[in-house]
């Protein structure tokens, strides 16, 4: 399960302002579609879906009419990407998902549940903390757009997200209730970060007992404590992943499918990217002449 939307943004940001001759951008393209193909030879699934965020408000704004209003609006040259890649997402054959009224990480939370239930394991691609909320013995999370200087993924199953963030996964709502998620808007307790976090979570346990023994917490850092208590349900919701919502989609309806080769060679030659058109004609003549032992390439020119 792929968080799209999550990589869409470090695409743009990661890749350099790269167009084709018609002065299209297509570096967001590029920086998914990349890690569409490496994740499905690195990370081999029975199901899978690219999930994106859907336009328009979600329940959570309903909660907080705050919720993420510190993001500047999207950029028109990442705008114009989102429908090509669509477009090209679904020629390689990737189911892909846009529900209304909820956020990616709340399908692929009923997603992943969903597998969890008939014992199948998930592996949930994305680069947002907040899904290791998630993390049990089925559902592992990677990050596979790693930058050039790390030679491994960001692996975070039950031990991972321990390493990671000094708590288990069992306690990363919790923990993100407390420290907050500025990239969100959602406010945590005031001068509380990860260490606090953690030190309060490791000696009471649970956010209910840090409430509990709030009047114990001395300090200026218990009296933000005491003042954040009303908030803190609030916060809870927003931060939650709703994996109960209703969607359209089960699990197993979700295989990939055959690529549509016209399709993607049309698309390649638009963005021109033409080592991956190159790859995709050697491709066909080696399934015509059954001899190609050719690799997927990472590089698109």
């Amino acid at each position: 399960l792929v968080d799209g939307s999550s990589y869409l943004y470090r695409a743009f940001h990661a890749m350099p302002d790269l167009r084709n001759s018609a002065n299209e951008p297509t570096g967001a393209i590029q920086g998914v579609l990349n890690m569409l193909r490496r994740l499905h030879k690195d990370y081999p699934a029975d199901y899978s879906a690219c999930v994106f965020d859907a336009k328009g408000k979600t329940f959570r704004d309903d909660i907080y009419p705050e919720y993420k209003a510190n993001r500047a609006s999207m950029p028109d040259d990442l705008r114009l990407q989102i429908e090509p890649l669509f477009e090209t997402i679904r020629a390689m054959g990737w189911p892909l998902i846009v529900e209304d009224g909820v956020e990616a990480d709340d399908v692929i939370g009923a997603l992943a549940k969903q597998a969890e239930r008939e014992g199948i394991k998930t592996i949930i691609s994305t680069g947002d903390k907040d899904i290791s909320q998630l993390v049990n013995d089925h559902i592992t999370v990677v990050n596979t757009m790693r930058d050039a200087f790390r030679k491994t993924d960001d692996v975070l199953d039950i031990a991972g997200v321990e390493r990671k963030f000094g708590i288990p996964p069992s306690l990363m709502i919790d923990y993100l209730v407390l420290v907050g998620d500025t990239s969100d808007n959602v406010p945590g307790v005031e001068k509380v970060g990860p260490k606090t976090a953690v030190k309060w979570l490791t000696q009471y346990g649970s956010l209910e007992n840090i409430v509990t023994n709030a009047d114990a917490i001395t300090g200026v850092v218990g009296e933000n404590l005491r003042k954040a208590l009303p908030w803190l349900p609030t916060a809870r919701e927003l931060i939650t992943i709703r994996c109960d919502v209703g969607i359209r989609e089960h699990f197993d309806e979700l295989i990939q499918q055959a690529p549509n080769k016209e399709k993607l060679a049309e698309l390649f030659d638009r963005f021109e990217f033409r080592s991956w058109k190159r790859e995709l004609e050697a491709n066909n003549i080696g399934n015509t002449s059954k001899t190609s032992t050719s690799t997927p390439s990472l590089q698109p020119n």
